[in-house]
């Protein structure tokens, strides 16, 4: 459920045209709140359009309205509902909104590895579609964020797959991403899987 959620953030955080810097922080907003309070699978929703407000009026200039978000729920919820849920959040969370998120990351690594856009749309899909597992939950933001550099160079068949340069950049030698790297190479297989090539990240990148 966690990863259907997560899913449709990525969908409506490009409808409303917001930052990647928003949808990780939601996510990351997300990943904290069910850590300090699990909550019941009816009110999955509830809590990841909230976490994008929050995270909305952290990194965006224009943060989109209340109502707008009541409406891409379906109205499955109400303007009251989620400015509670906000408040409950931003309470759990004791309004601590600065953090590391992958994407912080990201742009420096992806730097280091070389100018090369193929290769950063392919880092950007395999770090997009890293949110919605579960398991990489295990790994820190920079080990996701370098994880996603050594699988995108892999499948391109970049060599070497880690440079020295890069090793240098993220603080990671070649074995420490390939961990992480497994559960990304996992995830991305699943996404071709029946019932799941639909998933809103695959279809931005194909774009």
């Amino acid at each position: 459920m966690r990863s259907i959620i997560i899913d449709w953030l990525v969908d409506v955080h490009l409808k409303f045209d917001l930052s990647p810097e928003t949808l990780y922080l939601t996510v990351n907003i997300i990943n904290r709140f069910l850590s300090l309070k699990p909550l019941p699978r009816r009110e999955l929703q509830l809590l990841g359009v909230s976490a994008l407000l929050v995270a909305s009026k952290y990194e965006e200039i224009w943060p989109p309205q209340v109502n707008d978000l009541v409406y891409v729920t379906g109205y499955t919820y109400d303007e009251k509902q989620i400015l509670v849920m906000e408040k409950t959040i931003l309470g759990n969370l004791e309004w601590y909104l600065t953090v590391p998120t992958q994407y912080v990351f990201l742009a420096r690594f992806i730097k280091s590895a070389g100018p090369d856009r193929v290769m950063e749309n392919m880092v950007h899909f395999l770090a997009e579609l890293g949110l919605m597992d579960y398991d990489a939950l295990n790994f820190s933001p920079s080990l996701l964020a370098a994880s996603a550099v050594f699988t995108a160079r892999c499948f391109l068949n970049e060599t070497p797959a880690w440079t020295d340069t890069l090793k240098f950049h993220t603080g990671y030698s070649g074995h420490h991403p390939m961990e992480c790297s497994e559960v990304l190479v996992i995830t991305h297989s699943r996404v071709g899987e029946e019932g799941k090539a639909t998933s809103c990240v695959q279809q931005v990148f194909r774009t």
